[in-house]
């Protein structure tokens, strides 16, 4: 028998380590044996590889050693871990050959920490919750918390990537050592059926699909990457293409996901037998979704900053992969020209900060937080704007423009200038964003001096807290017009877009109600303070509402100017004053705000109130939004003659420190 097994191996020319386990392979005792559970094992391993194999084109070019020792399903596995360890016919963004560069510099503090707790099985899911202890013997279900998105994110394991830098950054093996030991648990323990959904929806597939094809190249060169730990791996990928291919989620950041995570595994393993069918359908759907998600002005359809910004990676991240292969003609012609407006959308509706508005299911973020991706597209795109935001003016070409309307999309922006410190409202009126979206057409976010003065109230949690979340989504916690405190509609209009040297101009309406339309109009002057003209156009009566919310933070309330400012003792405040007329009252409502999902707290609201009890004559607010740093501004204002509401054409004398204006707007 040994001189046969010797023959074998000469054949094949194996030599050391590989000759060696297949030794051990070929001498496993018989079943009934006292190592009985192990030949079971490997009886169970051997379906594996057989499965694998006939999932791959063996006649693919470098298969050719794996093809001749299929009939030794063990041996074909040896030789296929070899072929992915030598194979350079393929181009991923994790590059292999900087692993030794990278050493001391791959991981931050945080990536180790993450990365040393997942040895120990402390877990991190949702991460606005505490990372948690899964077992032993890990219970990939664990869900210790009342909101959903821990488990679901729990099983797109964010901590394996924190696990693989680690690897790289220290060189030390218990990462790939445990890597590979959880991989091929999770694959034991988590088959694609009715009892593993909380794995299974297609999100996290795709994204598990994009993720592990990065995961594969940190730790395919360990020598705990077996040729066990090989098979479970592509198997689940094969897996997870195939059912991603049965998945389509139309319109939503879901399709996007869906389809980079089976255009990665295709684009990476093209020696599956179905990869061409996998990448082919995948860049379908992305050329298909890149013109029926973004709208014409570049924004992506739901509205919400934080899935806007993830568009771009998912629309991105693929044809990167694919140019890096050579194959980035299967994408359109308009593919990058359209990521390009996409990209356009942080630097025209961000803060001077960095920061975003958080309008639907965003937050605004970490100061600077989009200034690194700016100057990556800068250099991408040769835009020489991009690069003057994304240094804060150091570097670049500043914007020509300080004022941008995305009208398709509903969203606007007025700045005083690109300095830090600038004063930058941005407004929404636009169509119904889906399911993150949020039905407060109208509302705006005001910032100035690095203060965000009147931040929008966000969306707190997803599924944890129904109760808090439905609060957050109310229209009357917006800083918009309510009819008896009910919930808007989604019906915007576009009525005047004029920005100017001395005054931005901008009127938009939603049709809020079936029996009564809202329009604002806001006008930024000389670049210091802004008037607006809040008309409820229509028949319906009831409690017409102008809300308004403040930062977190004193405020001062004054019942005979009908005004509120904020009471910050440094820096810049904001005084909000509406103009007297009879019947109005000015109210505190209850304010919340949540920069953090998971979290919020208290800040100050208030409304102001008119009675609408006829169907002939709709209502009008005049409204003074006033930021400033100092004492409080003295301001008044008024509108000239009495023209009806509704007219197409309205003349205001407003006056902020015994400085006059005379401003008008026309339709």
């Amino acid at each position: 028998m040994e001189k046969g097994l010797l023959l074998l191996l000469n054949h094949f020319s194996l030599t050391g380590y590989t000759r060696y386990v297949l030794l051990l392979l070929l001498l496993l005792p018989a079943k009934g044996s006292a190592l009985g559970e192990s030949y079971q094992e490997r009886v169970e391993q051997t379906i594996e590889i057989k499965k694998l194999l006939s999932r791959l084109n063996l006649d693919a070019p470098g298969l050719a050693r794996v093809k001749a020792a299929a009939p030794t399903p063990e041996l074909a596995a040896i030789e296929l871990l070899t072929y992915y360890r030598t194979r350079t016919s393929v181009k991923h963004p994790v590059e292999r050959q900087v692993k030794a560069a990278m050493r001391g510099s791959s991981a931050s503090e945080k990536d180790i920490q993450v990365a040393n707790d997942a040895l120990k099985h402390v877990f991190v899911g949702q991460p606005a919750y505490p990372s948690h202890f899964c077992g032993d013997d890990i219970n990939w279900a664990t869900n210790p918390y009342p909101d959903k998105e821990w488990v679901w994110q729990l099983n797109r394991m964010s901590f394996w990537d924190a696990m693989a830098r680690a690897y790289w950054h220290t060189g030390d093996e218990k990462y790939a050592r445990e890597w590979c030991a959880q991989l091929v648990d999770w694959t034991r323990k988590n088959p694609r059926d009715d009892q593993h959904q909380y794995a299974w929806r297609s999100i996290e597939a795709g994204i598990r699909g994009y993720r592990w094809t990065g995961l594969f190249e940190y730790f395919i060169d360990s020598p705990h990457f077996t040729p066990d730990v090989l098979v479970a791996f592509l198997n689940s990928c094969y897996d997870h293409s195939s059912y991603l291919m049965t998945r389509y989620t139309k319109g939503s950041n879901w399709g996007l996901m869906e389809a980079e995570g089976m255009a990665f595994i295709a684009m990476t393993f093209p020696e599956f037998q179905e990869s061409k069918q996998w990448k082919e359908e995948a860049i379908r759907r992305l050329n298909q979704e890149i013109t029926s998600q973004v709208y014409p002005d570049g924004h992506q359809r739901e509205l919400a900053f934080g899935y806007h910004m993830g568009c771009i990676g998912w629309f991105m991240r693929t044809y990167e992969l694919a140019q890096l292969n050579g194959q980035a003609d299967a994408f359109s012609d308009s593919y990058t020209k359209i990521i390009e407006k996409m990209c356009e959308v942080p630097m025209k509706l961000s803060f001077p900060d960095g920061t975003t508005p958080q309008f639907g299911d965003a937050w605004s973020g970490t100061p600077g937080q989009y200034y690194r991706q700016l100057r990556e597209w800068a250099k991408l795109f040769n835009r020489p704007d991009f690069l003057y935001v994304a240094t804060e003016g150091n570097e670049g070409t500043r914007p020509e423009a300080t004022a941008f309307a995305y009208d398709k999309s509903g969203l606007y922006s007025m700045r005083s200038s690109w300095d830090k410190d600038a004063i930058t409202l941005v407004l929404k009126c636009g169509p119904d964003g889906g399911g993150h979206s949020q039905p407060d057409n109208g509302t705006f976010e005001l910032y100035a001096g690095g203060r965000h003065l009147m931040p929008d109230a966000g969306s707190y949690i997803y599924s944890g807290d129904p109760e808090g979340r439905r609060w957050f989504r109310q229209t009357k916690v917006h800083q918009t017009l309510t009819l008896n405190e009910a919930n808007s509609a989604y019906a915007p209009s576009l009525r005047l877009w004029k920005p100017g040297p001395d005054m931005d101009v901008l009127v938009v309406e939603n049709k809020s109600y079936p029996d009564l339309t809202h329009r604002r109009a806001v006008l930024f002057v000389d670049r210091k303070y802004f008037v607006l003209v809040d008309e409820a156009i229509g028949e319906g009566t009831g409690d017409v509402d102008l809300h308004f919310q403040l930062a977190p933070g004193e405020a001062v309330f004054d019942q005979n100017n009908h005004s509120v400012h904020s009471d910050f003792k440094e820096g810049w405040n904001v005084l909000v004053q509406a103009v007297e007329q009879p019947g109005i009252k000015l109210e505190a409502e209850e304010g919340q705000v949540s920069f953090v999902y998971t979290k919020k707290e208290p800040r100050p609201a208030f409304r102001y109130r008119l009675p609408k009890t006829t169907t002939e004559n709709g209502l009008r607010f005049v409204t003074l939004v006033v930021p400033y740093t100092g004492s409080r501004p003295s301001v008044s204002a008024r509108v000239v003659g009495q023209p009806p509401v509704g007219a197409s054409q309205i003349e205001l004398e407003v006056v902020v420190d015994g400085v006059k204006k005379h401003l008008t707007y026309q339709l």
